[in-house]
């Protein structure tokens, strides 16, 4: 904060002294946003984190619009078969059984894929798609073991920042979707399960997967988001 108030007061002296206070208090205020701006998005742990908590977020808001009725949201649960990482998002519903990791890029930047790897603009994107499949795979697991039945569990990844193509982008066996559209990709599957066998998942769901510890410990990164 110091250092803030003093680049801006050095300018505020510079530009008064050529023009005029008020002019000089334009440039005060001006390089003072630019700094804290700065500092907001600088690349480090904290911007990563405070950038994947704001897409866990805004994911959160575009999955409130499914269907109620039809539908079951858990947000931020712990995963134990992967005691390091954490479920952003699993959905319960009348198509299936969903995890759904939110990631956010530069925005504008393209997501593709040449089959062999996929790439944000002409960067490649590593292990994103292996850890979300083995998160897919060990709710399955889960699942499966307080149901004692199979259950089948898709994996998406919801897109904040970077252009996908209207249908999505599948890769690696997840599918990659902009995050308001995840709802809609959500709807569009056919009903295999009834609203009883919703409500059976959700509350093993519940148990297998407690809510993450929230507040000072988030904070302090004692969790690491899948990937």
């Amino acid at each position: 904060m110091m250092m803030r108030l003093v680049l801006a007061g050095s300018n505020a002296v510079v530009v008064g002294g050529l023009s005029n206070w008020w002019a000089g208090l334009a440039a005060a205020l001006a390089t003072l946003a630019v700094h804290v701006l700065y500092l907001r998005n600088r690349p480090g742990p904290v911007t990563s984190w405070r950038h994947g908590a704001m897409a866990e977020r805004r994911t959160g808001r575009v999955l409130a619009s499914l269907d109620p009725g039809g539908f079951r949201v858990l947000h931020d649960r712990a995963l134990p078969g992967l005691p390091a990482a954490n479920l952003d998002h699993l959905v319960i519903g009348l198509t299936g059984v969903y995890v759904i990791v939110s990631r956010r890029w530069t925005l504008g930047v393209r997501l593709w894929s040449d089959h062999r790897r996929l790439w944000a603009g002409g960067r490649p994107v590593a292990n994103l798609q292996v850890a979300v499949v083995r998160a897919a795979h060990t709710v399955a697991e889960l699942l499966a073991a307080e149901l004692d039945d199979e259950v089948a569990v898709a994996p998406v990844v919801a897109v904040h920042g970077a252009r996908v193509p209207r249908g999505g982008l599948r890769f690696g066996g997840v599918m990659f979707h902009r995050s308001r559209r995840v709802p809609r990709f959500i709807g569009a599957h056919p009903v295999v399960l009834t609203s009883a066998e919703v409500a059976m998942i959700t509350v093993a769901a519940e148990r297998a997967f407690p809510p993450m510890l929230t507040g000072q410990e988030h904070a302090l990164g004692h969790r690491r988001r899948i990937a």
